[in-house]
């Protein structure tokens, strides 16, 4: 497999503030500590995999303003291949986060610049797309920017691994394409059509998936570890037991952990068990990137 991952997502600025509960409609709520971030599910995930030495490029589409020009100065720092991020007219997107003292989280993002893809630049950005070894994809983009990308790399032999987070409707089309497919139990639930809430539910669901055309899945179940399946052979995967803080880039990171396991020539399992251990680290520590681990926390 060729090494480069490149990564089609988001990027946002992260506000997060630290309460006692998560706030009820109406609640004004008198909070703890607040911290400023680089957050969006694109850019956590790329952050995640060049972090544990991934070769990573960023496509992602920030505003002309003080927060892009922090973004993208802050990905060249992380190691990222920033040549293909893209600006808009639109302001670069938010994320408000509140973080509970469970580690539990609510999120609002205000998209801008993230809602501003074009099919115009996913074709400008073909040629990275064919050229490497995964394509790595999430839902805070516009889909049928997903869907081109998708279907761009599926035609090149890019394994294409799509998270489909947050949940949107997706067009049939897509999971042809999809060679890893990333749900948690909610997200599943809903594209499977099924309630998804164990191991043998979750089975049931990714034999629908492979029916409508993905070719393997990774079911993320929090607690109870992650399900490898292709709708004929399932392997468990358990979870790492930590004590949360702060749960909030725990699947981004997953992902980008996964992919960098993949590229470095890892089986699935042996991928996804790196994958659990990256995400354990880093529900430890507040913040989205800021608790992403680095290499040598880990051992490969």
């Amino acid at each position: 497999m060729r090494s480069k991952i490149l990564v089609i997502g988001s990027s946002n600025t992260d506000m997060t503030a630290k309460t006692e509960t998560l706030p009820l409609p109406g609640q004004t709520l008198i909070g703890g500590d607040f911290t400023t971030g680089p957050g969006g599910k694109g850019a956590n995930q790329a952050v995640a995999a060049a972090r544990l030495g991934g070769d990573v490029a960023l496509v992602c589409k920030v505003g002309k303003d003080s927060f892009g020009d922090e973004a993208v100065k802050h990905y060249a720092e992380e190691g990222l291949d920033t040549s293909l991020i893209l600006r808009s007219d639109k302001p670069s997107g938010v994320a408000l986060i509140n973080v509970d003292a469970k580690g539990e989280n609510c999120i609002v993002v205000a998209p801008g610049a993230n809602m501003d893809f074009t099919d115009d630049d996913i074709e400008g950005a073909a040629e990275a797309i064919r050229n490497a070894g995964i394509l790595l994809m999430q839902l805070e983009i516009p889909i049928p920017a997903v869907l081109k990308a998708a279907r761009i790399a599926h035609e090149a032999g890019t394994l294409v691994v799509l998270n489909p987070a947050p949940y949107a409707p997706l067009p049939e089309e897509i999971f042809e394409y999809v060679d890893l497919f990333i749900p948690n139990e909610t997200e599943l639930s809903a594209y499977a059509g099924i309630e998804v809430n164990d191991v043998e539910s979750a089975k049931r669901a990714a034999g629908i998936m492979v029916e409508k055309g993905v070719k393997k899945l990774i079911v993320t179940l929090g607690s109870k570890g992650s399900l490898i399946t292709d709708g004929v052979t399932d392997e468990a995967v358990s979870p790492v037991k930590v004590d949360a803080v702060d749960t909030t880039a725990a699947g981004d990171t997953y992902c980008g952990a996964l992919c960098v396991g993949l590229a470095s020539g890892m089986a699935l399992a042996e991928a996804a068990a790196l994958a659990s251990r990256a995400s354990a680290i880093s529900v430890t520590r507040m913040g989205a990137q800021n608790s992403m681990p680095r290499k040598e926390e880990i051992t490969f």
